[in-house]
């Protein structure tokens, strides 16, 4: 009985989990609740910033977070609610994974405008979003095709950037970049374990959700609020 309430079974990987009720409550929820902290917390990076870089790249960040959290409530609401119009559903979850690549970008985007860094690593600031934007294409023409090679996808793009600290002059903050990252990498755990583990992407979306707040304080301590004069994209 519990696992009828709570889990589903799983299904093949050629095919989508289909949530329980509570399921798709938790993943609206789990998402949905972090929608208001990330618009006042854009926000209040974007009001510290004391010149034109800081705060074109808290609006870039702010914008990201915000809209990580937006297109996946939307999504799961539209798959809980009217998952029978089902060429909504599918835009609607395209968007949520495009989200995801921007996000992604946004996230190093502060690190990457607002740290020197060296010669060869300058060149990810527009190389991020260029990933980003190849990574909507594919997920536009081969959506939910190869599903092993979308989330490879993902962690490649969330891993490659962070070469980055290898050239950082200034590495303040890089501690806490490396244990929100842990916080995204366990989660792929839960993320594929839909039908193994009740209320498993719910638990996905709170390790993201952790992830990013680890990632934001670093990004307000030591970007915005304190620190040594920091060098900035030119």
């Amino acid at each position: 009985m519990y696992k009828m309430q709570f889990m589903n079974c799983r299904v093949p990987a050629s095919r989508r989990y289909q949530p329980t009720e509570y399921e798709h409550a938790a993943n609206c929820a789990t998402h949905g609740f972090w929608i208001l902290p990330s618009l006042v917390g854009g926000s209040v990076l974007y009001f510290l910033s004391g010149d034109p870089w800081h705060r074109v790249a808290a609006w870039l960040y702010g914008s990201g977070l915000t809209g990580l959290f937006i297109t996946s409530t939307l999504f799961h609401t539209a798959a809980w609610k009217v998952s029978h119009l089902r060429k909504l559903e599918q835009r609607f979850h395209m968007c949520d994974r495009m989200a995801i690549y921007f996000f992604i970008a946004a996230s190093y985007s502060p690190w990457l405008m607002l740290r020197e860094l060296g010669p060869w690593a300058c060149h990810m600031r527009w190389l991020i979003w260029v990933m980003a934007c190849i990574g909507s294409m594919y997920v536009f023409f081969f959506h939910e095709r190869y599903k092993l090679v979308e989330l490879l996808a993902y962690v490649a793009m969330g891993a490659v950037p962070a070469l980055v600290i290898l050239s950082m002059v200034e590495r303040a903050g890089v501690c806490e970049l490396a244990v929100g990252g842990v916080f995204y990498v366990v989660g792929v755990i839960f993320f594929k374990s839909d039908g193994l583990v009740p209320f498993a992407h719910a638990i996905w979306h709170l390790f993201v959700a952790a992830g990013a707040g680890i990632h934001y304080y670093a990004i307000w301590r030591y970007l915005y609020v304190s620190g040594p004069p920091l060098q900035t994209a030119r």
